[in-house]
């Protein structure tokens, strides 16, 4: 699939299912794309640095210099797979698209897989795979957080409960809409570790809301512009922090 036949859509991104279907109507185009994405100005042998090459049989690029081959795939989560490329394109179509996200229940369905664990392993390895371990951290306006997620605790709500904490930072736009969040598993509750947590995730120019909590006042020495806001007497809690406890809430359901 060459650049000039490959449609723009959102940046070389399908937008709708339909474009999806035209871009990527069999295993050779879903190839073509990722070779598009691997060498965008052309072909370079990883052994020798050569930029010639022809295709063989097995859809395998063999140097025209040194003779080693390369798979578009290797390096990938594609690498080695006994599943086609296009099967795999359809899955990360639908995690990706999905608003409320994909479960592997429906993954299962979706693909037709014999197993629920298949499914769920296929998840788990696309979701490791979309996160940048060189990620920009968040700035702007950003919300700090914590929610806890688990069973019912009868009698003891948040971090008297045995449910586990989860530590959440929003960043939120001028017209209050939510950008990027990071999420992350906190060992205890209501500890320094979330105020660490929101210095290794946020850019130390932003503005950071946040609760009362006075643990939270050690941003303001730590270079970020903090924004406490008092939320036990709030008659609605859920709007001091409303980026947070959305996140919260879609997390949860």
């Amino acid at each position: 699939m060459g650049e000039a036949s490959r449609p723009v859509g959102g940046m070389d991104y399908p937008r709708t299912y339909q474009e999806f279907r035209e871009w990527f109507a069999d295993e050779d185009a879903c190839i073509e794309y990722l070779a598009g994405l691997r060498w965008p100005d052309g072909f370079v042998c990883p052994h020798c640095g050569c930029g010639r090459a022809w295709r063989t049989a097995r859809r395998l690029w063999m140097c025209a210099e040194c003779g080693v081959k390369t798979s578009v795939t290797a390096g990938t989560i594609f690498h080695r797979s006994h599943t086609g490329l296009s099967t795999w394109f359809v899955a990360i179509w639908f995690v990706c698209s999905q608003k409320n996200g994909v479960s592997a229940q429906g993954l299962q369905r979706l693909l037709g897989f014999g197993s629920y664990e298949t499914a769920w392993a296929w998840l788990h390895k696309l979701r490791r795979a979309m996160v940048r371990p060189d990620r920009d951290r968040l700035a702007g306006i950003v919300e700090v957080d914590e929610s806890f997620l688990g069973g019912r605790s009868p009698g003891r709500d948040g971090s008297g409960s045995d449910k586990t904490p989860i530590m959440i930072a929003v960043e939120r736009d001028d017209q209050h809409r939510i950008g990027r969040i990071r999420l992350e598993v906190a060992e205890a509750p209501g500890t320094l570790e979330l105020v660490d947590f929101a210095c290794e995730v946020i850019e130390p120019s932003a503005t950071v809301r946040t609760d009362g909590a006075r643990m939270f006042r050690r941003l303001a020495k730590l270079g970020y512009t903090h924004q406490p806001v008092t939320s036990y007497t709030a008659p609605d809690i859920t709007a001091v922090l409303p980026g947070v406890h959305l996140v919260s809430s879609l997390l949860k359901r």
